[in-house]
């Protein structure tokens, strides 16, 4: 998913280009510039195509980059609230509410 949200721009600009030079040139070159995507589930002639490639091991490479990232994420806001508390910018009060 990271790979194509990189190319993401690559394929804009390219259809862009593509479209502009296939705009300035002669009508008679039908050359189409875009990128493959699966978005069908059968060919034009009516096949069905295959079962796309399936990753292994989903789950455990999930798992294994979310949890540290938490893990940093935690520290970093446990250290920004003890640096906030002290500087004095939020301390929460103590109310004794024990009526």
């Amino acid at each position: 998913m990271a790979t194509s949200l990189l190319r993401l721009p690559l394929r804009l600009s390219s259809g862009n280009t593509g479209i502009l030079t296939r705009n300035a040139a002669s009508k008679t070159t039908n050359i189409s510039r875009s990128t493959q995507s699966r978005t069908a589930v059968s060919t034009a002639s009516g096949a069905i195509l295959p079962k796309p490639d399936k990753t292994p091991f989903g789950l455990i490479r999930m798992t294994v980059v979310v949890v540290p990232f938490l893990y940093v994420g935690t520290l970093i806001s446990k250290n920004f609230a003890a640096l906030l508390e002290e500087h004095d910018i939020f301390v929460p009060e103590d109310d004794d509410d024990d009526d």
